[in-house]
């Protein structure tokens, strides 16, 4: 990451949505879960503090509260939806913080879905809102739900359904106009499901974030293309949007806008490729024949356009690696920081326990005139240890610059890195066999957010951020 001072980094996340608060220190302490021979030190806030209740073990001067459960009634009357994943905050009236936050649920899961187990809710919907009604048996029970949270009070003023009628809404992004990007983790077609289905999924869907409680129309950005979608981040300076996808063999994408700012008005979606090395895998799995994609060496990359990107045959990753695209392992969490941006492979390294790549963009980023300078991929992290890192899906970037990675895990942590690539661990879950989910800072960064995907809970974390021991 880079470290030039607090002024820039200031300017970039006030862009984003997030007020910073400097850059911090962090102690030092040898962490107990880890292996002495990869690393005897690592950053951090010390040990982690069992939790007499059994739910999140937090170091000494942190605490936790539930904000949200589902299956509990919301301001709209309909019910909050299981397996809460990514999150974006933004600001709203006087301190209070706007919340948008995805569910990854499929059609069929109407215990997890907004609308009751027998869909009794379903009534009370406005259809033609919905992007997926499933001709009224079988809607879309993804979407996002929008919180209002007072941090005074440290209580959910409204939660209410911001959008519907989509399937698996995995991760996603801010903008820097003050939306949510949010991505279907789905290829599923019209007619599938016993032909219940009445839509193409795999899309990406903007939701305003809102104080008032109001169902967004679902309209697919189809220019961002058909595929696993499953997160976003987006450049403030050039409105191009970058883009994760959930799959092996995954690509890196990202959508050059006609308009910057208004991604309905279409624009060109294309791949990232290495220079001087087409079809490039960067997986660095065991088996994998070919030299290793090499940690910490920022190496200068191309894009390539893609055709026929509404892939009626879920293949653009394939097309787009033939033509010369770079491979990834399951592309998950991403986020933009100061000038840069971080995304993290959750199987990817040697013994497929995750990488986080960086990538720079160039100064002429997304113009003709890009080639005389082009952007830049580097590994970042590729620890191939599982009691340092183990499964990274969603990212954030904290306001002092650390990277905090969630594990899609059954015992998952939340795991800092720092800007000297230093590891610590934030968060443990005892409480549930369940992954993190959805990690984010508060605009002020005073409170991070994450869920507990399976167990259908979403936390405010708070503690001495800035503190030393």
């Amino acid at each position: 990451m880079k470290s030039n001072g607090a002024d820039s980094r200031r300017s970039f996340l006030k862009k984003s949505g997030l007020a910073t608060v400097g850059f911090m220190g962090l102690y030092q302490f040898i962490n107990p879960m880890a292996k002495a021979s990869s690393r005897e030190q690592i950053a951090g806030y010390g040990p982690l503090i069992r939790d007499p209740k059994g739910i999140l073990n937090l170091p000494k001067g942190f605490s936790y509260k539930i904000i949200s459960r589902s299956g509990e009634k919301m301001s709209d009357g309909f019910l909050t939806p299981g397996r809460p994943d990514g999150m974006g905050t933004f600001e709203g009236k006087d301190g209070r913080i706007i919340i948008v936050r995805n569910h990854e649920n499929s059609p069929d899961e109407f215990e997890e879905g907004a609308f009751g187990k027998k869909n009794e809710y379903y009534s009370k919907a406005d259809a033609d809102k919905l992007y997926e009604t499933g001709k009224g048996i079988l809607p879309g029970l993804g979407g996002t739900t929008t919180l209002v949270y007072n941090p005074i009070t440290e209580e959910v003023e409204q939660e209410y359904l911001s959008l519907a009628g989509t399937i698996r809404n995995c991760a996603g992004g801010v903008t820097p106009w003050g939306s949510w990007l949010t991505c279907e983790e789905s290829t599923v077609k019209k007619g599938d499901y016993k032909g219940q289905l009445e839509q193409n999924h795999g899309y990406v869907f903007e939701v305003p974030a809102s104080e008032e409680a109001k169902l967004s129309k679902a309209r697919p950005i189809k220019a961002m293309g058909r595929f696993n979608h499953e997160a976003v981040a987006v450049d403030p300076r050039t409105s191009i949007v970058y883009l994760t996808e959930d799959r092996g063999d995954g690509l890196f994408y990202r959508f050059v806008p006609n308009v910057p700012g208004e991604l309905h008005r279409g624009g060109k979606l294309q791949a990232l490729a290495i220079q001087g090395s087409p079809s490039r895998d960067t997986r660095n799995w065991k088996d994998l024949k070919g030299k290793k994609f090499p940690k910490n060496t920022p190496i200068e990359v191309e894009w390539i356009d893609l055709e026929e990107i509404d892939a009626p045959e879920d293949d653009l990753r394939h097309r787009g690696f033939h033509e010369g695209a770079a491979c990834f392992a399951r592309g998950e969490g991403i986020w933009f920081g100061d000038e840069e941006l971080y995304f993290a492979c959750t199987n990817g390294g040697e013994i497929s326990a995750g990488q986080v790549f960086r990538y720079v963009p160039g100064e002429f980023e997304g113009t003709a005139d890009e080639k005389e300078a082009p952007g830049k991929l580097e590994l970042f992290a590729e620890p191939n240890d599982k009691e340092i890192l183990k499964s990274c899906d969603n990212v954030a970037i904290a306001p002092w610059g650390d990277l905090l990675l969630c594990e899609d895990d059954p015992h998952p942590f939340v795991v800092g890195i720092t800007t000297q690539g230093k590891y610590y661990k934030l968060a443990e879950n005892i409480g549930f066999r369940t992954e993190f989910a959805g990690g984010v800072f508060s605009p002020d960064g005073k409170i991070y957010f994450v869920n507990i995907q399976g167990a259908g809970l979403t936390l405010a974390i708070t503690g001495p951020w800035g503190s030393r021991s």
